[in-house]
């Protein structure tokens, strides 16, 4: 299997931010792939990209067509999800947020969270662990179910 993560070289010191995460020893070097068959005639591509600065050439590619966004908010560095959720809101696609609760982060209740990232109340906040396969299918329906009901309510106004 390809692998998507490295160990963190001298090399990389300049592009790679580890304020939050100074114990992290790897980095992604490559977005992942997957596809999920929720029935026979509803399968979900997903394409799990980066967010470092030097990876965003490939979301104006991806998002092409797209039912939907995860935002996956790492409390240490909140911040880093900022540029994530203004893309997917300057481009009118429907996203979730979903905050990676794993061993050793701070846990902050939803609406704290909600507050700091400024999210608009239709936005889903989700808790989850991206280790935890229960956890990203719970995550997934959650941005399925919410792309679902926004194209439920476009087709309901558009209609004459």
């Amino acid at each position: 299997p390809l692998r998507t993560e490295e160990v963190l070289s001298e090399a990389g010191r300049p592009v790679d931010d580890l304020h939050g995460v100074e114990a992290k020893t790897t980095t992604t070097v490559a977005m992942d792939f997957g596809r999920i068959t929720l029935r026979e005639d509803l399968v979900l591509y997903l394409f799990g990209t980066p967010g470092q600065d030097r990876f965003w050439f490939l979301w104006d590619e991806l998002a092409q067509g797209a039912l939907g966004a995860v935002v996956l908010a790492d409390t240490r560095r909140l911040e880093d999800s900022f540029a994530a959720i203004d893309y997917f809101e300057r481009r009118g696609i429907p996203f979730t947020v979903a905050v990676n609760c794993f061993e050793g982060a701070q846990r902050f209740p939803a609406e704290s969270v909600r507050g700091a990232l400024d999210l608009d109340p239709e936005v889903e906040l989700l808790m989850c662990d991206a280790r935890d396969r229960e956890s990203v299918k719970n995550v997934l329906v959650a941005v399925v179910e919410h792309a679902l009901v926004l194209a439920d309510r476009s087709h309901a106004t558009a209609a004459p």
